[in-house]
């Protein structure tokens, strides 16, 4: 008896194998139509896939809908921080303006170190065996240009004008190793600190700005500009970055090391910059006028 339900159940079992696989056939193959038991099947895991998705997509879109909120109401924060900070850079820029207009009207100047204009040039001449030192521009004496003058490029100041033709000049620039080529400049920083441009490290490619006082701290990274006291070079024009800082031989002053901000050896469109300087007042040229006349 035993062995017979053994053999029952072996008989059982290969049976149901059989049926499955004949099912699972039966269920691929192409069929214009399913039946009653598969589409009560489908229908059941088709809506309890509905119930359980749409639950979770709703809450999935409400955990990124809280997060946009969270984005905007952070972003939002920040605009109106700027906001505010605009508002006030905006206000301070009037009372700037008006104090500065007020100023002008007491002192009824209408100039400042910074006042110039520039006269457009091209370079066409360059001697290759003085290429960092000299350029001839196509503008001369007839367009108003004049010794001295500075010479600038979109980056920064280049040079000055050395001498002056009919319809063209040369221009000096400051990548000369010319000592005498001295121009006053302004170290920026917490302090701004005055110094000279007198000549041009031609091994590290930049420039040298002597004659400031030792006890005067110059930080790397400073921006250099011109100072506007020489008389013929206006205030802020561009030089260069301060890159390093020596005492001189004698310890008594130091030398920065500036990077200029031009490029001194691709140059085609440069500018000369004209300063008009009304070096004598009214007053005091009404009484220069009655003394010629006495």
């Amino acid at each position: 008896m035993p062995q017979f339900f053994l053999n029952k159940r072996l008989i059982i079992l290969l049976v149901s194998i059989i049926v499955l696989v004949a099912l699972i056939g039966f269920s691929l193959r192409e069929r214009e139509s399913i039946s009653w038991p598969e589409q009560f099947v489908k229908d059941m895991v088709g809506f309890g896939q509905s119930l359980i998705s749409k639950p979770v997509n709703y809450t999935g879109g409400v955990i990124e809908n809280v997060k946009d909120l969270q984005n905007t109401y952070t972003e939002n924060e920040k605009l109106k921080s700027r906001l505010d900070e605009l508002v006030k850079l905006e206000t301070q820029v009037r009372d700037l303006k008006q104090d500065n207009e007020e100023l002008r009207a007491v002192l009824e100047k209408k100039e400042d170190l910074r006042s110039y204009d520039t006269i457009q040039a091209t370079v066409i001449a360059r001697n290759p065996d003085r290429w960092q030192e000299l350029i001839t521009i196509d503008k001369g004496e007839v367009n108003g240009i004049k010794s001295d003058m500075a010479v600038i490029s979109s980056a920064g100041l280049i040079g000055k004008v050395k001498s002056v033709n009919e319809f063209s000049s040369t221009i000096e620039l400051i990548s000369t190793n010319n000592t005498k080529n001295r121009i006053s400049t302004v170290i920026q920083g917490k302090q701004d600190i005055n110094g000279w441009i007198e000549g041009y490290d031609s091994d590290k490619k930049e420039i040298l700005v002597k004659r400031i006082p030792n006890d005067l701290k110059v930080e790397e990274g400073s921006k250099v500009i011109t100072s506007g006291l020489g008389g013929v070079f206006p205030k802020g024009l561009v030089v260069g970055e301060v890159k390093e800082v020596k005492p001189d031989q004698y310890g008594l002053t130091q030398t920065a090391y500036v990077k200029p901000a031009a490029d001194f050896y691709h140059l085609e469109h440069v500018m000369v910059i004209d300063r008009e300087m009304n070096g004598v007042s009214e007053p005091q040229a009404e009484e220069d006028t009655e003394e010629e006349e006495q």
